[in-house]
Formats: structure tokens, C-alpha cells, sequence
């Protein structure tokens, strides 16, 4: 039973990963999806004719007339086109943001994740250590020339190794991680700025349809009352221009830039969180460093010691031997850890940022 729970929990393992990686792709393309219906309703919406009808009359004193037709702008079909370019720049710059938006949120989660990992095999290799000498403290015990007290000490120092194995197993089983993209942060950032500042040009030239228009209109005018004729057909072609037109697109192409600014500063934004990212891992490196050299500063203590017992010759002696070769153990693993996690936030940093 202990087996199969165990085959359970690596199958899992190896197929939340492929998992996660699918419900992102599908998350993707259910926005993408999702924008560019709305686009397509909005396009088909600006493409199609306008039919209209109603009653008229011209001049007062003219008989009145029933009118019908269908007039179409030749800014509305334009902007059917500049729409669709606009969804498919908001679906970039969704994945784009995504992608990023990802690597920040799980950086510091993926580092801690591949340390606890690295401290399972460091606990593992001391745990190897420790049991030799336990094996051979245990031989000494059964010819009587150590005591059971040396023994305890140890299999103290083992059941301190067990806790940390089982302690570190489970906060790895709490950590959960996606599939990142391989990228470093930058260019995920980069590119993020680029489909932001590719949206909002789409979205400028989308706004700047609204400052003139040429519109055609067919149909046909029929007068009701005499009827004298049958259906005459008409066509009318008319311009529209705003006059304001270069002040609006001023201000048009200042919003691009003013955005671009807002999201280099906005709180929670992607381009924000990476600096914040970058400072913690800063923060964490000087820790790291720090915890370091104080436990470098012990262990050379320990090798001092070492040093001046030098072969034990005495149950005393041996005793305290085995005490600092298992204390050096479990400071062997968190030096170790420690200089693990300086090493991966340093590479981090070189490759990210």
C-alpha cells in the first residue's frame, strides 16, 4: 500500500506540470477568443450598409415623400479593419503580459522550490555520513569501548536530520510552480512595452476615424400624395471633418506616451513588480551572504577543534570527536543550502536582469 501511494504521488507530479501548461494555453485562448468575437460583431457591424426609410418633405408646400435607402461611411470601413487590428494586439499584449506577469509572480517561489530540493540531496549525503558513524560507534559499543550515551548523541543528531528531510518535503509538496517560459525577465519585459505601445498606436489610429468621414447614400423617394410618379431612384454623397482634427490627434499620440509612463509606474504593474522582485532578491542576497560567513565562522571552529584532538585515544576524546563531526554535518547543510541559494539568486539576477 505504502508503494502504490508513492506511485500516486510521483504520477501526479509528473502530470501537474503538463496540466498547469494547458490550462494556461487555454486560458489564452479563451480571451484571445472572447476579443476577437467581439471584434468580428463590431466589424461586421461597421461594414455592413445602414438601411433607413421614412417620410420627408422637401420644401413647404411639396407634396411629402417616402424615402429608403442604405448609406455606408468609408470611416466605418476602415475602422471594421482597424478593430480587428486592435483585438489582435490586446490578445498579444494579453499573452505578453501573461507570460511575464507569471515569471514575477513565481521567481522567488521556483528559486525556494529548487533550494528545498538541493537541501533534500544535502540531507541525504549527511544522513550517509552520519550512519557510518553510527555503524562504526555501535561496533565500538558491542567491545565495550564506548558507551551508549555516544551512541544516543548521534542517533539524536539522526532523528535532527529526519525532521529537517520530512520538514522540507513538505514545504515542496506546499509550493506550487507553473510551467515558465525559459526567457529571462527582460526580454519578457521588453516585449511586453512593445505590444503595450503596439496596442495603443492601433488604438490612436482607431480614434483618429472619428475626425472625418465620407459617407455614400442610395435609395429610392417616392411621393405620396398625388402619386404622380413611380419610385425615383437618388445617391448623395456626403463629407464630414472636424476641425479640431490635429489638436485631437495631439492628444491622441500624448496619451500613447502618457500610458507607456503610467505603466512604468503603476503599482502592480509587470515593469513595477520586476524592480520590486529585483530589490527582494538584492535584500536576500545580503542575507544570504551574511548567514553565510557566520556559518563559516563556526565550522572553522569546528575544524580547529578538530584539529587539536586530532586522533582520539580516549573514550573522552572520542566522544567529543563524534560530537563535532556530527555537529559539522548539520552545519555542512546549511552552509551548503546557503551557498546554493546565493548561487541560483545570483545566476538569476545575471540572467534576468
Amino acid at each position: 500500500m505504502f508503494v502504490s501511494h508513492w506511485k500516486i504521488v510521483i504520477v501526479a507530479g509528473l502530470f501537474l506540470p503538463a496540466f498547469a501548461q494547458a490550462q494556461n494555453q487555454m486560458d489564452q485562448l479563451a480571451y484571445c477568443s472572447y476579443v476577437m468575437q467581439q471584434a468580428e460583431a463590431q466589424r461586421d457591424l461597421l461594414r455592413t450598409p445602414v438601411g433607413f426609410g421614412g417620410f420627408t418633405q422637401p420644401e413647404t408646400g411639396l407634396p411629402m415623400q417616402v424615402i429608403g435607402g442604405a448609406s455606408l461611411g468609408l470611416s466605418a470601413f476602415r475602422k471594421a479593419g482597424l478593430t480587428m487590428d486592435v483585438a489582435r494586439k490586446n490578445c498579444e499584449l494579453y499573452k505578453a503580459t501573461n507570460a511575464a506577469t507569471e515569471k514575477v509572480q513565481y521567481a522567488i517561489a521556483s528559486l525556494e522550490r529548487d533550494a528545498l530540493q538541493n537541501r533534500l540531496t544535502l540531507i541525504d549525503r549527511a544522513s550517509q555520513s552520519l550512519e557510518a558513524l553510527i555503524d562504526k560507534t555501535s561496533s565500538m559499543v558491542e567491545a565495550q569501548n564506548a558507551t551508549r550515551l555516544m551512541l544516543f548523541n548521534l542517533q539524536t543528531t539522526k532523528i535532527k536530520l529526519e525532521s529537517d528531510r520530512a520538514s522540507t518535503q513538505l514545504k515542496i509538496s506546499a509550493i506550487y510552480v507553473p510551467p515558465l517560459t525559459d526567457k529571462p525577465l527582460k526580454e519578457l519585459a521588453t516585449e511586453k512595452r512593445k505590444t503595450e505601445a503596439s496596442e495603443q498606436m492601433a488604438l490612436d489610429k482607431l480614434g483618429r476615424q472619428n475626425n472625418w468621414d465620407v459617407a455614400l447614400s442610395v435609395g429610392v423617394h417616392q411621393q405620396v400624395n398625388p402619386v404622380s410618379y413611380g419610385p425615383q431612384p437618388y445617391g448623395a454623397v456626403s463629407v464630414n471633418y472636424n476641425f479640431s482634427s490635429h489638436w485631437i490627434n495631439q492628444h491622441l499620440d500624448r496619451a500613447v506616451t502618457s500610458y507607456s509612463e503610467w505603466k512604468e509606474a503603476e503599482e502592480g504593474d509587470v515593469i513595477r513588480n520586476s524592480e520590486v522582485l529585483r530589490q527582494e532578491l538584492l535584500d536576500s542576497s545580503a542575507a544570504e551572504e551574511s548567514k553565510l560567513k557566520s556559518l563559516q565562522q563556526e565550522n572553522a571552529k569546528i575544524e580547529s577543534d578538530l584539529r587539536a584532538i586530532g586522533e582520539p585515544d580516549t573514550s573522552a576524546a572520542f566522544d567529543f570527536h563524534n560530537q563535532l563531526i556530527a555537529t559539522q554535518l548539520l552545519l555542512e547543510v546549511e552552509t551548503s543550502d546557503a551557498m546554493f541559494r546565493l548561487g541560483r539568486i545570483h545566476e538569476y539576477l545575471t540572467k534576468n536582469y
